[in-house]
């Protein structure tokens, strides 16, 4: 089973800079609601973005992570 902190770590350590929070949806330790807020994303579209985070977490998507509810941001 992966931690939170391991896929907030993940996602904040490919995209330096990003604020990601996640949460277990289910309790079953394998589907996430993930936000991730990133200055580099202003400019991208969603399609763009959502890729950027799914390039950090794809060494584990199809081992310990099943699904990913993603919501993305630029900061305010």
């Amino acid at each position: 089973m992966i931690t939170l902190e391991e896929i907030k770590k993940m996602i904040e350590n490919k995209l330096p800079g990003s604020k990601a929070r996640v949460s277990d949806m289910t309790g079953t330790g394998d589907h996430f609601e993930i936000e991730v807020t990133f200055g580099e994303f202003s400019g991208k579209t969603l399609l763009e973005q959502h890729r950027m985070v799914f390039a950090a977490l794809e060494a584990e998507m199809d081992r310990r992570i099943h699904a990913v509810k993603l919501k993305t941001k630029v900061p305010k």
